[in-house]
């Protein structure tokens, strides 16, 4: 019989206590998991092990885990990636969704939250079966399967956060999206935290909508927000 293969973590971590009980509780949870200690080892064993997940601190000696995830991405766009760091203005959250980050997680944190989050990293980077969905927002067309927001013939690549927020903003045109719901379906944790990390995806995505001013992404207070267009529909191609 077939061993199930086990999901391969990198995790890229200098404080040798933390790195070991962090190794210890995810191989007790089915994980296969090499861990180092700083950036340039980070890259080296990411090349060699070819990992399913990155963990990786962000303030580390060697190269910091901005500096590693920022090559690591001109390579391989796919590879999920987790920050663990005890860095929380707005400013560090969105440069390092820019970079090509797909989670964050605060330090301290509790292992079984680690777990959930990387299991839900794992489970959205799997191949499916699924509909290609293009969106005309006014004067913009929105791919949401190559993560591309086009205007004039001119493409923005999303992030895969900013791609998810503004497909789930599309998914309900015109009406509003509560703050919550999005936390729990896109970061599967309503806090603060979060709520800060998303306010700073929905600053970008205005930025990246502004050349059109039927486009809005208007802020609910106390609720949410809703994206208003006048112009738009969705096209659904099957694969």
């Amino acid at each position: 019989m077939n061993e199930k293969k086990k999901p391969k973590v990198l995790l890229v971590e200098d404080e040798i206590t933390l790195s070991m009980i962090i190794k210890e509780t995810m191989e007790n949870e089915g994980f296969d998991v090499t861990n180092v200690p700083d950036g340039v080892k980070g890259l080296r064993s990411f090349h060699d092990w070819k990992p399913d997940v990155i963990i990786a601190d962000i303030m580390m000696p060697e190269m910091d885990g901005f500096e590693m995830v920022k090559r690591i991405r001109k390579i391989d766009e796919v590879t999920p990636v987790l920050f663990l760091t005890a860095r929380s203005t707005l400013d560090d959250l969105v440069a390092g969704f820019h970079i090509g980050a797909n989670d964050y997680l605060k330090k301290p944190f509790k292992m079984r939250e680690l777990i959930v989050r990387v299991k839900s990293l794992l489970y959205r980077a799997m191949p499916r079966e699924t509909d290609k969905e293009e969106y005309d927002i006014g004067k913009y067309h929105f791919n949401t399967t190559t993560q591309t927001l086009s205007y004039k013939g001119v493409d923005q690549e999303l992030s895969y956060l900013e791609n998810e927020v503004l497909k789930y903003l599309c998914g309900n045109l015109n009406k509003v999206v509560e703050v919550r719901d999005l936390l729990r379906d896109l970061w599967h944790d309503d806090s603060n935290y979060n709520r800060n990390s998303l306010h700073g995806f929905i600053y970008k995505l205005r930025k990246r909508l502004a050349a059109d001013k039927q486009v809005k992404i208007v802020n609910i207070r106390g609720i949410g927000y809703k994206l208003i267009v006048i112009q738009w529909h969705k096209k659904t191609i099957k694969q």
